[in-house]
């Protein structure tokens, strides 16, 4: 199968679909990420706050594949924010990763409350980037005024912005802002896996079980699941689905031999609550959500 290629801002290419191990323990990492790569994907997204980097580079050498046909993606948590302690938290990255440079590096929140050290972390991505240890730097769960910010007291336009998106949260505003200054939309909970959670919206109900998303995927012969990664792809989006089921990580990759309509894609988009599932980007801050992110 082949796999499309999409080109950020500065020309580096990555893979359509890559693999998450957000709240994959450290022991089903490097069995998960092995099925992965070996049923083709060649992007890994983790981050120090995940608490698996060790484990996804162990995967990585064990795969036998050379490092450069794997794109390798991390963040860096809050608590490390600040120009040195960025510099810092790359050493950390990289030691646990096994690899003296990263494909892609990023913010993994604004840190609104303490944006000069915001600013601060992002002007130590920009040197790691200058010098040829990161070939691209980006950011996650920025929103526009955030963004608006970051650009006019920074150098390098972020190559990637990684933020909740799916059916029954489309962020479209984010999207068109992001695609207007050519930053890479990257989805995180594409198939809305943080909505199965009790509570979300009225009824905790799951874009899995969503009737609209189901009629679509009968009329192709494929699960829920694929079809709102295919609306991912069709809109230009970069995905990374996770699961630690080889049979469902072979599912999420298997999104490539079919089409949706101009008006399938608009029913997926009608489905929009508006009503975010993973916690607001503006709540986040160092004294409820530090994590000591140990050496390598």
């Amino acid at each position: 199968m082949t796999i499309p290629n999409l080109t950020l801002n500065n020309e580096v290419v990555l893979p359509a679909i890559g693999f998450g191990v957000y709240q994959a323990e450290p022991e089903e990492t490097t069995a998960a990420v092995q099925a992965a790569l070996e049923t083709g994907y060649r992007l890994i997204d983790t981050a120090a706050a995940y608490g698996n980097e060790r484990e996804v580079g162990e995967a990585v050498r064990r795969s036998g594949l050379d490092r450069d046909e794997v794109f390798l993606e991390t963040k860096v948590w809050i608590n490390d924010f600040g120009y040195d302690e960025t510099l810092h938290a790359f050493d950390k990255a990289t030691g646990k990763l096994g690899t003296e440079r990263l494909d892609l590096l990023i913010l993994h929140q604004p840190l609104p409350g303490e944006f000069d050290l915001t600013i601060q972390a992002y002007r130590a991505l920009e040197k790691l980037h200058a010098d040829g240890r990161v070939r691209a730097i980006g950011v996650s769960n920025f929103m526009p005024h955030h963004l608006d910010r970051l650009l006019a007291e920074t150098q390098v336009v972020p190559a990637v912005n990684q933020i909740e998106v799916h059916p029954y949260f489309r962020q479209s505003e984010l999207l068109a802002y992001d695609d207007e200054r050519g930053i890479r939309n990257q989805a995180w909970s594409p198939i809305g896996g943080i909505t199965f959670y009790p509570g979300f919206g009225e009824y905790g109900k799951s874009t899995l079980a969503d009737p609209a998303i189901g009629e679509i995927a009968a009329a192709h012969g494929k699960t829920p699941a694929q079809v709102m990664l295919r609306w991912h792809v069709q809109q230009g989006r970069q995905i990374i689905p996770k699961s630690v089921t080889p049979s469902r990580i072979a599912e999420n990759f298997d999104v490539f031999d079919f089409e949706l309509t101009a008006g399938q894609l608009a029913a997926i988009d009608a489905l929009d609550t508006g009503v975010r599932g993973g916690p607001a980007p503006e709540d986040i801050n160092r004294e409820n959500f530090a994590i000591d992110v140990p050496e390598a």
